[in-house]
């Protein structure tokens, strides 16, 4: 009878022993994305901003003015 107990003390005492793998890649690419576009967005604004302020306000075509 002890045996069988002792059978089923070993089958439940499983220990995993992981370490830790890193960063997720796909958190990485959605960083890497997520920058890229918030740099583009950003960049835009500021030339924008920068052409509002310098270039003169554009002239329109007589076809416009007809209309």
């Amino acid at each position: 009878m002890s045996d069988e107990f002792e059978f089923a003390d070993k089958g439940n005492k499983i220990i995993y022993e992981t370490e830790g793998k890193g960063f997720n890649p796909g958190l990485i690419v959605l960083l890497v994305v997520g920058g890229l576009l918030l740099t583009f967005l950003v960049g835009n604004y500021v030339l924008y901003s920068y052409a509002q302020k310098t270039l003169p306000p554009r002239k329109r075509s007589q076809y416009q003015r007809r209309r």
